[in-house]
């Protein structure tokens, strides 16, 4: 599930489908301004369920209208009025009939022609989106790679980028081995280890704050905490938010404010964090939404500061804060 930042789509999510199979779906979902509802506007096939999907970063509506999705390869979409069409399929192992699964990806926000994968096979590969020479008035998009690391010894599970350092070049991966990494574009022969769970568990996802680069969350698997970090004190994490009562799914920080975080769990529960007070414990959260199911997505809309997005089921629920 994802937020479009397009000025023009405010009101619009993606969302993918999770069934066990090849035949998954996407739905693009808007609100009706005349009815106050959201309605499914597009739907469009999608081989195995998506395990990210993200609308191109472009907070001043000046790119194509596109929508990636990650699964067995990383595809590029351009969403129309009535229909989505592929744009591209980056495949990075044209020498093999097999494919390495991608477990997620990220967009980068101050060069939306760079996306950056990770992959169950040890790597972050970084990519180079073109967009080509015009068609009937229609851009072509295609990717190359741009660069290709190990970037830990077990599977990674997911990859995004920083706002540190001008926001384009330094980005993070967190895998089965149970590290955060960190990484520079100028200078990939060599990454940082910025965190390992002490039980070696492995870090499934990672989320970076959005006002104040020096932070990041992640959480283990099966793990029924989220550990907030701060890059600069390596390996010691600056707070623990640890009142869910059954695994965490999903971490989305505020758009608007370095201090508050949303994360979300099996217990049903949604629980906004206000985390000023840092390195003191922070006993509780200021906000508690509980649904009618096991929440596995959460988003926090960057052009509608007051909305949070919900997954659960399959329902779909917005959250006003």
């Amino acid at each position: 599930m994802n937020w479009s930042v397009r000025p023009d789509k405010r009101f619009r999510l993606a969302l993918g489908s999770f069934v066990e199979e090849y035949n998954n779906k996407v739905q693009l979902v808007g609100l009706d301004e005349e009815s106050s509802e959201f309605i499914c506007r597009n739907t469009f096939d999608h081989p195995y369920p998506t395990t990210k999907l993200m609308w191109i970063p472009d907070t001043k509506g000046v790119y194509p209208d596109l929508l990636a999705t990650s699964g067995d390869y990383l595809r590029v979409w351009r969403v129309g009025e009535t229909e989505t069409r592929l744009e591209c399929l980056l495949n990075n192992n044209k020498n093999s009939d097999f494919c390495a699964p991608l477990t997620s990806f990220d967009w980068n926000e101050v060069d939306p022609y760079l996306l950056g994968t990770s992959s169950i096979d040890t790597t972050c590969t970084i990519w180079g989106l073109e967009t080509g020479q015009v068609l009937g008035r229609v851009n072509l998009v295609s990717g190359h790679v741009k660069t290709q690391l190990i970037a830990h010894d077990k599977e990674v599970y997911d990859i995004a980028f920083s706002r540190a350092g001008g926001g384009r070049d330094m980005f993070a991966s967190v895998g089965a081995d149970g590290s955060v990494r960190m990484f520079d574009l100028r200078h990939l022969e060599h990454s940082t280890i910025i965190y390992e769970d002490p039980q070696h568990h492995p870090l499934l996802r990672l989320c970076w704050n959005k006002q104040d680069p020096n932070y990041l969350a992640t959480m283990a698997m099966d793990g029924m905490e989220v550990v907030i970090l701060d890059v600069r004190v390596p390996c010691t994490p600056v707070a623990r938010l640890n009142n869910h009562r059954a695994c965490v799914n999903g971490i989305a920080w505020a758009p608007h404010s370095s201090c508050h975080i949303c994360t979300a769990a099996d217990d049903h529960q949604a629980l906004i964090w206000d985390i000023q007070q840092m390195p003191r414990a922070i006993e509780d959260p200021i906000l508690a939404y509980t649904a009618e199911g096991e929440i596995n997505n959460v988003q926090w809309a960057s052009t509608q500061p007051d909305w949070i997005a919900i997954c659960y089921n399959n329902c779909l629920e917005i959250l006003r804060v």
